[in-house]
């Protein structure tokens, strides 16, 4: 006896919520009609294109800044490992030049 009242009241609800969407659906229709409204969102939708562009051209930069730190490090690099090499050659030219003045005076 009691469950007709329960099921009455439920599909009551229902029929209240169901409502609900298809009036804030019908607005949004209607928004979407509304010139202003759709100016002012391609108004948005630029500012907001406007920022995007700005940022990836600040990456641009910032990517380009870093690839010629690592081209100025990459030249130091091989200076230093020239350098380097220099100074073992000569190092070890002056071992050989000693090793054999030692062998002079040896003999």
């Amino acid at each position: 006896m009691n469950t007709r009242p329960v099921v009455l009241v439920f599909l009551l609800l229902v029929l209240v919520i169901t409502s609900q969407f298809e009036w804030k659906q019908q607005i949004g229709d209607v928004a979407d009609t509304d010139p202003a409204a759709a100016r002012r969102r391609q108004q948005g939708l630029a500012k907001e294109d406007s920022v995007k562009e700005k940022i990836i051209l600040s990456q641009e930069k910032n990517i380009q800044q870093l690839n010629e730190l690592i081209e100025s490090l990459q030249r130091q690099l091989l200076h230093c490992r020239g350098n380097n090499n220099t100074a073992r050659t000569t190092a070890a030219a002056n071992t050989e030049s000693e090793l054999e003045g030692q062998e002079i005076i040896d003999d």
